[in-house]
């Protein structure tokens, strides 16, 4: 009988490097062993290297000067830019006269009856009361110039997103080629591409459209393409089975079983042009947006406020009416009416509203029904300046807790930042990026932030970060905190629910006008925005994930008698990493919008550049900074997020 051979004894490896993360940080580090005094021996150690970066302004200047040399001469803008331009403003003019020839009655009730048709009376009640509360701000003609900018924006990026989505659903070629010009697009902070539409289109409504178009179409497309993707292939393939075309499917099954994601892009679409249509105020949209950044200019918060009350009751109202909409099922027949006939009794009632108010002479909002609270507000403010601002015994003041924030935390990592070697903080991207992701995680990571030293604004970029770094942090503090804390008690949760829903419908905008009454200007402000701006979205995925681990597990976890606590951290943590980890993306990726915009409020940075770009007309500097930003929020997304491998041999 043959011997039995004893397999070989194999390598045994250290218990360190047992774990996927260390053999990932021992390559990274080989690499650097042999990279790092390369780069030193052609470039400094200290900041990016000159030699590394390229000069866009000649470039872009001579684009600048073409652009607007030929703006009114050249085919291109006379026959097919200029009629978009001439499209956009007869749209929205004649949505605007439709509104104003409703009069605030017959608005106020179409509104309602829309609201009761779709989500019931509560709803409706709710909606007409923040239409007639629109109006007793003195707010009513700037609402309606916002409401048909939205109208024309919305209807526009719900054509172009489902167009889009509808390739994307129907093609996996066509969805791999619109996923980064998707992502582009919702990374790119608002203030970038407003410049280069303002060059084309000028100063007005037609680049307010257009700009918020670009902000609004991502959501459907995306929900779109998934919707498509996602329906129920038994239901398609006993569609094919009875013999129909292509067509038919899509319209009798993909369509039809995509219904709830396409009303949630709607809402989604909604929310995201009502907030861009706030910050295209800047390039001459009207409405409640210039009313709140003339305000905000002259600090002004009794003022702002008076038309931000205003933008927050219109997004909260299409919000709720948008999400009813997508979870409401189809109604039996005879109950509220189908069809057309309840549309056709709305649109009676609101041309009867109209011809009451009309022939009684008060078509537009009553000048007696206004109720100023501009001035009240801003005696409120005076009188925290006076008296919260400093001085507060033993707890200083706003202002002082602004200055220490500043000085103890935010200048202290900018200037660790900038201390740093560039290539230092490239291994450190790339480190970050490759334990939790794949090595294409970490390759598009970093070459995200070169790109930052390549375009010439490494300084300034790092001043972002850091600002966002420390909102970061204490967003998820915070959040974590708080979501726990609602995961463990139902009561908690629900008294949470109104104030977290509130928060998440206010657009970006509006969250400065608190932050400058309590806190003045600065980067201080800016990141107080940025952080109650992106608590709520961290809160609600918290207290999510931890809901949805495993009751088996806790479980198990109490026979044996584990504490609370114990279970906290030993069951419900672990178990709901994923969850926690996609908070942390949310968060970042939330705060560096707003801490983009705190450039208004003194925020200074790629923000400050941004806006600089767009006031003076400099494409260079608005452009710069822009793709900056988008690299910086590329950068930052590829670190705080997972990357599945899709084989065994990923990473």
């Amino acid at each position: 009988m043959a011997a039995v051979t004893a397999p070989a004894p194999r390598l045994a490896l250290p218990a360190v490097l047992r774990h996927r993360a260390a053999r990932k940080l021992l390559l990274l580090a080989l690499a650097a062993a042999v990279l790092v005094p390369l780069a030193n021996a052609h470039w400094s150690s200290g900041s990016w290297p000159h030699a590394l970066t390229v000069d866009l302004s000649g470039p872009l200047g001579r684009a600048n000067d073409w652009i607007i040399d030929n703006r009114d001469s050249h085919p291109l803008f006379l026959y097919f830019f200029g009629y978009i331009s001439n499209a956009v403003v007869l749209s929205v003019r004649a949505v605007y006269v439709v509104l104003l020839a409703a009069g605030w009655a017959g608005v106020t009730v179409f509104g309602a009856l829309v609201a009761w048709r779709v989500a019931g009376a509560r709803l409706a009640v709710g909606t007409g009361v923040a239409f007639l509360a629109c109006g007793l701000l003195g707010m009513w003609v700037p609402t309606m110039q916002t409401l048909a900018l939205m109208t024309v924006a919305v209807l526009t990026s719900v054509v172009v997103g489902a167009l889009l989505g509808l390739a994307g659903g129907l093609s996996a070629r066509a969805d791999r080629a619109l996923r980064p010009v998707l992502d582009t697009m919702q990374v790119l902070p608002a203030f970038a591409y407003l410049l280069p539409v303002v060059l084309v289109f000028g100063i007005g409504v037609p680049a307010a459209v257009l700009a918020t178009v670009v902000y609004a179409a991502p959501p459907m497309a995306r929900l779109t393409a998934l919707g498509l993707r996602d329906a129920d292939p038994e239901v398609l393939e006993a569609v094919e089975s009875l013999g129909a075309t292509g067509r038919q499917r899509l319209l009798t099954a993909r369509i039809p079983l995509a219904r709830g994601q396409l009303l949630l892009g709607l809402n989604q679409t909604i929310m995201m042009a009502l907030s861009m249509a706030v910050i295209a105020s800047v390039i001459g949209a009207g409405g409640l947006g210039d009313r709140v950044y003339q305000a905000l200019a002259s600090v002004d918060v009794g003022a702002a406020l008076a038309a931000g009350i205003p933008i927050v009751l219109l997004a909260v109202v299409l919000d709720r009416v948008t999400a009813a909409a997508g979870e409401r099922t189809d109604e039996p027949s005879g109950e509220q009416g189908t069809g057309l006939r309840p549309w056709l009794y709305a649109l009676g009632a609101t041309v009867a509203a109209a011809v009451a108010v009309r022939l009684g002479g008060a078509l537009g909002w009553p000048a007696g029904w206004t109720l100023g609270i501009a001035e009240p507000v801003n005696r409120v403010v005076d009188w925290m300046t006076a008296h919260l601002y400093s001085g507060v015994p033993y707890l200083g003041g706003t202002a002082d807790w602004a200055g220490h924030f500043t000085t103890w935390v935010l200048d202290p990592v900018r200037d660790g930042l900038q201390w740093l070697p560039w290539w230092a903080l490239l291994l450190i991207v790339a480190a970050l990026a490759w334990v939790i992701g794949t090595w294409r995680t970490a390759l598009t990571a970093v070459l995200a932030m070169a790109a930052i030293g390549v375009l010439g604004v490494w300084k300034p970029s790092l001043d972002t970060l850091s600002q966002v770094l420390a909102a970061v942090a204490v967003t998820l503090a915070l959040g974590f905190a708080t979501g726990i804390a609602a995961a463990r008690s139902d009561r908690f949760e629900r008294a949470l629910r109104p104030v977290l829903d509130v928060c998440q419908t206010m657009p970006q905008f509006v969250y400065l006008i608190p932050v400058v009454a309590l806190f003045g200007v600065g980067r201080a402000p800016a990141v107080a925005a940025a952080v109650v701006y992106a608590l709520p979205a961290v809160v609600r995925i918290t207290a999510q994930g931890l809901r949805q681990v495993d009751p088996a597990a806790l479980e198990s976890a109490r026979s044996l008698g584990a504490t609370s606590a114990q279970q906290l951290r030993q069951i419900q943590l672990p178990l709901a990493r994923p969850a926690l980890l996609l908070a942390v993306n949310q968060g970042v990726v939330l705060v560096l919008a707003v801490v983009i915009i705190g450039g208004l409020v003194g925020g200074g940075a790629l923000g400050y550049d941004a806006v600089f770009g767009l006031a003076q007309g400099d494409l260079a500097t608005g452009l710069v900074s822009g793709a900056a930003i988008v690299c910086l929020g590329l950068m930052l997304d590829r670190v705080t997020q997972p990357t599945e491998r899709r084989t065994k041999k990923g990473a």
